[in-house]
């Protein structure tokens, strides 16, 4: 199981070189969980850098994959890993997810670089 950062998702959007390290993970949608905070992410940053039509195009490649919602029980368990690694809220969330679901966490975020089940790619590290 793999789970990508809403960075990572927004690179493999732009077609930047740090986007195509993401897309050999995001093409794999059956092995691939998207924690509903993405969305959040991810249409906020294409509101405002592409057309509306573009914007709904790259959410429905999202929904593609299995889609995980925030309940009470992630929530607390997101805020049980915000204290113990220091992250904030959304990394909490994100990261809290992924180890929930024993999926490998893709990333460019620095914030994550040293956690376990991680795997943390620059965003000048191209395939």
């Amino acid at each position: 199981m793999f789970c990508v950062d809403s960075s990572g998702w927004i690179e493999f959007f732009l077609g930047s070189a740090a986007g195509r390290t993401f897309k050999p993970i995001i093409e794999q949608t059956s092995e691939l969980i998207v924690p509903a905070l993405s969305f959040f992410e991810v249409h906020r940053y294409l509101s405002r850098n592409a057309d509306a039509q573009r914007r709904d195009e790259c959410l429905d490649v999202m929904r593609r994959s299995t889609v995980i919602e925030l309940t009470t029980a992630r929530a607390i368990a997101a805020s049980n890993i915000a204290q113990k690694h220091r992250l904030a809220m959304a990394d909490a969330v994100m990261y809290s997810i992924a180890q929930e679901f024993n999926a490998t966490f893709w990333t460019q975020d620095v914030d994550y670089k040293d956690l376990p089940g991680v795997s943390f790619h620059t965003k000048d590290t191209a395939l």
